[in-house]
């Protein structure tokens, strides 16, 4: 089982500025609900038991809402201290995960602006799909527009079948769509085998001048395998303004069908 999830929150929201510059993107309302408050359920849907915060000095209102919210849990909060990149904000968090357990488990990343509306959460679905024996990190995948690949790390494999996974060849970090080798695209959501920090120290900077995860995820392909699991879902990305208003609306249409008894 899988029963820790780092969740990187330090980001500064800057596609959602000037809002972000008072209120944290992760608190944000979708419609009434805030950003976090999803990735939180999700982590409890999946059998998480320790939940990571890795925020920044700027953003104290993160670990006000988790401890006003959600007394009950184990939630430890690490500060990122340099804007460097989500491999590097996953790095940060590599002491509260680990918690000094001599036997090593998995550890999920949940990406909170990455929202996923499904039938099954996302990370449910990957952790019951989740087999080592096969490919010790699993990352959350979807098919993207070939326009669309400079936006993503980007996978070289195979289109799985939704709900099932397939081992891949490699991964690139936002490349141009003349060199994407696919567009199967990852988003936020992986399943990471314990060495991930290891591999992480070692990382050098790339796209942006940042620490990929994606990087370090392709360093480790031929060592421990890595799948690509197509989830069943529909996903918005609320980090930017069109995203967090399509998810808004189709979460009130939803809450409106309940309401009035039109969904089963």
């Amino acid at each position: 089982m899988i029963k820790t999830a780092i969740f990187p929150v330090a980001g500064r929201g800057t596609r959602l500025r000037p809002v972000t510059l008072c209120v944290p993107k992760e608190l944000l309302p979708v419609y009434t609900t805030p950003l976090l408050q999803f990735a939180i359920d999700e982590a409890r849907d999946a059998g998480i038991e320790r939940f990571v915060f890795v925020t920044s000095a700027d953003k104290p209102a993160i670990e006000h809402y988790v401890r006003t919210c959600h007394p009950g849990i184990d939630a430890r909060f690490v500060e990122q201290a340099a804007p460097l990149g989500l491999g590097h904000a996953v790095l940060s968090g590599r002491a509260a995960a680990r918690d000094g357990e001599e036997v090593e488990q998995p550890v999920a990343v949940i990406l909170p602006d990455d929202l996923i509306f499904a039938t099954v959460p996302v990370l449910a679905q990957m952790a019951r799909a989740y087999d080592p024996a096969l490919c010790q990190h699993m990352v959350a995948a979807m098919k993207v527009r070939p326009e669309d690949t400079a936006s993503y790390g980007i996978l070289d494999s195979d289109m799985p079948a939704p709900g099932r996974q397939i081992a891949v060849r490699g991964l690139v970090e936002k490349p141009s769509p003349s060199d994407a080798p696919s567009n199967l695209a990852v988003v936020g959501r992986y399943i990471l085998h314990p060495t991930i920090f290891e591999t992480l120290m070692t990382t050098g900077r790339g796209a942006g001048g940042e620490i990929q995860l994606t990087d370090a995820i392709q360093r480790d392909v031929q060592r421990l395998g890595v799948g690509a699991f197509r989830f069943e879902g529909i996903r918005y990305d609320c980090g930017q303004p069109d995203g967090l208003l399509e998810a808004a609306s189709a979460l009130q249409d939803v809450r409106d069908m309940v309401r009035t008894g039109s969904a089963a």
